[in-house]
């Protein structure tokens, strides 16, 4: 597992979450490290099921009944034996075997990657909370109704709130001359080249990963010099994607 660079304090509050069973939102900018940071806190839990694509409510739901075949729940083991099991199963079975398990259980749900989920995704999810006192948590770009949709409610709360926020200055070229030592990338402007990550990413953990991944590509080398102009422009007009 990748390890987690200068998220301490973070890590400890969604731990504290996850044992005391608590609803939580997690929300940051795209590659500021969030779904990393979850997946290794969440290791200790097995009665957390993970559901990474939350696209629709049907698609979180086979995500569930796999977590529950994993973590060996009694009645979904009964049902769907295996992955071919949880494929045949319709959309109104499939959620009843959910729901089922989850009331028969003391488990949590947390839902990665948020995209304003819709009135009856929010209804669905309620109703699972209604039904096993199960607590439902989730992970977005930010708290706001264009990211967290009709779930925002169940947030309201500040205390049910852990923002991942970009590095400040010295933490980020603390991250990037890390990075750019355990990448190998040298060059003769390497000094010039630390100092244009850091402004062209903001402090964005993913960005700089990808400027110094770009970096090591012949396309921006000239011998030993960076070509950094065109690095980012390259990196701009691919929309400043944090890979």
């Amino acid at each position: 597992m990748a390890d987690i660079f200068d998220r301490e304090e973070e890590r400890q509050r969604i731990d504290q979450f996850l044992v005391k069973r608590r609803p939580f939102l997690i929300y940051g900018p795209s590659g500021v490290g969030k779904t990393l940071l979850l997946r290794n806190v969440l290791p200790p839990f097995r009665s957390v099921l993970y559901c990474e694509d939350t696209a629709t409510i049907n698609i979180v739901f086979r995500s569930l009944a796999r977590s529950l075949l994993r973590v060996q729940s009694p009645r979904a083991s009964k049902a769907f034996r295996d992955e071919a099991g949880i494929t045949a199963k319709s959309a109104v079975s499939l959620k009843g075997i959910v729901m089922d398990s989850l009331r028969e259980g003391e488990y949590s749900i947390v839902l990665d990657h948020l995209k304003r989920p819709s009135y009856s995704f929010a209804s669905a999810v309620r109703e699972v909370m209604g039904w096993g006192s199960t607590p439902v948590s989730a992970v977005a770009r930010s708290s706001h109704m264009e990211d967290t949709g009709f779930l925002q409610s169940l947030y309201g709360d500040r205390s049910q709130k852990c923002e991942i926020r970009n590095f400040d200055d010295p933490t980020a070229e603390q991250f990037a001359r890390e990075r750019i030592k355990h990448s190998g990338l040298s060059g003769t402007n390497i000094g010039e080249f630390v100092d244009k990550v850091l402004e062209f990413s903001g402090g964005n953990p993913g960005a700089i990963i990808a400027l110094i991944d770009m970096a090591a590509c012949p396309k921006y080398r000239s011998e030993e010099h960076i070509k950094i102009s065109p690095l980012y422009i390259d990196f701009r007009m691919n929309g400043g994607v944090a890979r």
